[in-house]
């Protein structure tokens, strides 16, 4: 036990100082948030506090420290990062915690050249020489034989999910996409990036030509970080809440108020790229361990 303790503390002092190094600053946020998180595909975890002291307030652990970060790179922080554990509700499993650990930071940089740092960090943490970097169109194209991913609609990736016998009951193309990621892509997959997503799949990515610049690493066909050109528009910003909650709604999952304190000042964030990176993972890989451990 205490070699792996010494282990995982080695593993986060290399990280430290491959930031030290690139003069990016550590930073520390808040965990708990009066605002859920807004996306569809993750929940977050809820608490009440001060309720013996009749200031009875409901509030919400963070999924990932995002919005706080933006709020400092709002204030001129410049490059940051930070270690922080997450809290997740309905994620359980091999790979799964409800609590984590999350590196996630933020550079003044193209997205392009932040998946080269990432490349340079996970290179030294795990020993690996290089890692493929592939569009997600032309992942598509090679492993599933559909050409021009971006450019299909629900129904011609419905039917093709039904002539190959798979479900095809979506009525919404985002999810119709991944589906068929999960099922003809990500088995295949080794050590690899897949960048430049379909619009559909934008999230909080600047979107240009169609195209959302955004990026996720995959190792052992496991998802250990997801980023993007972080988006700097607030009406851009304040309708994919909207549509984020609106499709909470549809399905029907806890529907969270918008922050619209934080999106006064959104217009002012920085060009910059930012990336979050599971920790507890990367460490499961670099220990040949395929289970995540308490």
């Amino acid at each position: 036990m205490r070699q792996r303790l010494k282990d995982y503390a080695d593993f986060l002092k290399q990280i430290r100082l491959f930031f030290e190094e690139r003069k990016v600053l550590e930073v520390s946020t808040n965990y708990l948030s009066d605002y859920a998180t807004t996306d569809v595909y993750i929940d977050s975890l809820e608490t009440t506090i001060n309720k013996e002291i009749n200031q009875q307030k409901n509030q919400y652990f963070h999924t990932s420290p995002e919005i706080e970060m933006k709020k400092l790179l709002l204030q001129g922080s410049g490059d940051i990062y930070q270690i922080a554990k997450v809290f997740r509700n309905n994620e359980q499993g091999a790979i799964n915690n409800n609590e984590f650990t999350m590196l996630e930071w933020y550079r003044l940089i193209d997205y392009q050249q932040l998946i080269n740092e990432i490349e340079a960090l996970v290179m030294m943490l795990l020993g690996i020489k290089n890692i493929q970097k592939i569009s997600y169109q032309e992942v598509f194209k090679t492993f599933a034989g559909i050409d021009n991913i971006h450019k299909k609609n629900l129904n011609e990736l419905k039917y093709f999910a039904k002539k190959h016998k798979l479900n095809d009951d979506f009525d919404n193309l985002e999810d119709m996409q991944i589906f068929l990621f999960v099922h003809f892509i990500q088995p295949q997959l080794k050590t690899i990036f897949i960048y430049d997503y379909p619009e559909a799949q934008k999230a909080l990515s600047k979107v240009k030509n169609g195209i959302a610049q955004r990026f996720e690493l995959y190792i052992e066909g496991v998802e250990i970080a997801n980023g993007y050109q972080e988006l700097t528009n607030i009406k851009e910003y304040k309708s994919r809440f909207l549509a984020d909650i609106a499709r909470r709604k549809e399905i029907n999952k806890l529907t969270p108020a918008l922050d619209t304190a934080f999106l006064q000042n959104i217009n002012n964030l920085p060009n910059c790229s930012g990336v979050a990176l599971g920790l507890d993972r990367l460490f499961m890989i670099k220990s040949n361990k395929f289970t995540l451990e308490k």
